[in-house]
C-alpha cells in the first residue's frame, strides 16, 4: 500500500480538525516526505513496521544530508507527532521515535584575548581613586579567571593579601582558593589604601562604587567594556571572556588541564 496515504490522512486530520494554519501544514508535509524518503531508500520497506532501531537511524541520515541540528529536531518532532496519529487511528502498536533525539549542534568555541589584547586591556595608568580599583578589577579577572557573580558578590575579608589568595564561593556556594597573580596582587594592595576612603561604614564589600557601597555585576560589566574601548582593543570585552582567556593562556603555559578546571571550580 502506498505509504503516502497515511500521511495524508494525518495533514487532513491536522488542517480539519486541528484547524493548524497552511504554513504550519506545508512543514509538517516537508519533513514528513523527509521520513519517507529514509523508509524507501534505507530501509525499503513498510513505514508501519518501523521500529525503535531503525528510527534510530533516521536522524544520522538526516545530519548526514548536511541537516542542522535544529531541523532535526523539528523534523523528528513532525515523526513523533503522525506516529502518535497513527498510534491514535490503531495502525501502530508503539511511537518508534519517542526518546529519539538529534545529534547535537556544534557548540561555539569561547572567545578569547590573546595574551597581548590581555595585557593591554589591564596596563591601565590610573589617575583617579576608581580607576585604581578598576585597574584590580580587571587584574584579577584575569590572573585568577573568577565568575563575575563571583567577582562582585567578593568581600574584602574574603582577600589575604599577605598569602595571595582570595577565597570565591561558586555555584552551589562551593568554596574554593584561587592564587592572586603578581600584578593583581599589586594593583589590590593599592586599590585597599585608597578603598578605606571610598567605603561606606561597615561596607563588607571588596569593590564599591562612588556612593561607597558594593558595585554590582552590571557596572563591573560596563566597566569592563569601558576599559576595553578605552584601551582601544577594537573589539566587545566582557567579564566571562576574561575568564576564558585566563584558561587558555594558563593551559597554554602549563599544560594542565586538571589544574586549570579547579581554578575554574569546575
Amino acid at each position: 500500500m502506498n505509504e503516502k496515504i497515511y500521511v495524508d490522512a494525518f495533514l487532513g486530520y491536522l488542517s480539519n480538525e486541528r484547524r493548524l494554519s497552511k504554513h504550519t501544514i506545508v512543514a509538517y508535509q516537508r519533513d514528513l516526505n523527509k521520513l519517507l524518503s529514509f523508509i524507501y531508500v534505507v530501509r525499503k520497506s513498510n513505514l508501519l513496521s518501523l521500529h525503535p532501531a531503525q528510527a534510530r537511524l533516521f536522524p544520522a541520515q538526516l545530519h548526514r544530508s548536511g541537516l542542522s541540528s535544529t531541523s532535526i529536531q523539528r523534523t523528528l518532532s513532525a515523526a513523533r507527532a503522525f506516529f502518535r496519529y497513527l498510534e491514535r487511528e490503531k495502525l501502530v502498536r508503539y511511537n518508534p521515535f519517542v526518546g529519539v533525539v538529534a545529534p547535537r549542534g556544534r557548540r561555539r568555541l569561547p572567545q578569547l584575548l590573546t595574551t597581548d589584547q590581555a595585557e593591554k586591556l589591564v596596563s591601565i595608568e590610573p589617575k583617579s581613586e576608581l580607576e585604581y580599583r578598576d585597574r584590580a578589577i580587571l587584574d584579577l579577572f584575569y590572573s585568577s579567571g573568577l565568575r563575575l557573580v563571583e567577582l562582585s558578590s567578593l568581600d574584602i575579608v574574603h582577600v589575604d593579601i599577605d598569602e595571595r589568595l582570595v577565597k570565591v564561593f561558586g555555584k552551589g556556594s562551593k568554596e574554593r582558593l584561587l592564587p592572586i597573580g603578581r600584578y593583581a596582587h599589586r594593583a589590590l594592595q593599592e586599590w585597599f589604601e585608597i578603598r578605606s576612603r571610598i567605603a561606606s561604614r561597615d561596607e563588607k564589600a571588596c569593590f564599591v562604587g562612588r556612593r561607597g557601597c558594593r558595585l554590582g555585576a552590571r557596572a563591573i560589566q560596563k566597566r569592563v567594556q569601558f576599559w576595553a574601548k578605552r584601551q582601544k582593543l577594537d573589539r566587545r570585552v566582557y567579564p566571562h571572556m576574561l575568564r576564558h582567556s585566563f584558561a587558555s593562556h594558563f593551559l597554554e603555559s602549563s599544560g594542565d588541564l586538571r589544574a586549570v578546571q579547579e581554578l575554574l571550580g569546575h
